[in-house]
């Protein structure tokens, strides 16, 4: 449990780093100025009118606190159609490392930030026509989905 635990906190500070040093196609992300544990419940929330249900929440404080970073807020939300990852797991096995999709929160002084692997980014892999349109339904939806967690409460202007 502890190598899946670094794992999955590696993967937050991976993620947590890309969303400052990567090109936006590659991963969608969002700020609000919402404290943390209201932008979960409004994230979980909007999953759930989104037709997905949340598999698991991942905390990765100790696993951050072992690489350093200072926070007790980040998680990773395990999210997914059940239906739709049995069949994409059936049929393409080599998608499972990504199945269900995630979106890490972190709390980054007065905001909560939201960052999800862009799901075209996994077009370029994978060229069958049935994933390319996964992909895109995935993109559309996440990114949706971010908009109106983001929209809830958005980030102070700065000044």
């Amino acid at each position: 449990m502890n190598r899946y635990r670094r794992y999955l906190a590696g993967l937050a500070v991976a993620l947590s780093l890309m969303a400052g040093q990567v090109a936006a196609q590659n991963m969608l992300m969002v700020r609000t100025s919402e404290k943390f544990e209201t932008t979960m419940a409004i994230l979980q929330q909007t999953l759930a009118e989104y037709g997905y249900a949340v598999a698991h929440v991942q905390r990765c404080d100790g696993g951050m606190a072992d690489f350093g970073y200072k926070s007790d807020f980040y998680r990773v939300v395990f999210f997914a159609k059940v239906d739709e990852v049995r069949r994409l797991s059936a049929k393409y096995p080599e998608l499972v490392p990504y199945l269900p999709l995630k979106i890490l929160l972190f709390a980054e002084k007065d905001e909560t930030v939201l960052v999800a692997l862009n799901p075209l980014e996994l077009a370029r892999r994978y060229p069958t026509r049935e994933l390319q349109v996964q992909f895109k339904r995935w993109h559309s939806d996440i990114d949706a989905i971010l908009q109106e967690v983001r929209k809830a409460h958005p980030p102070a202007p700065s000044g």
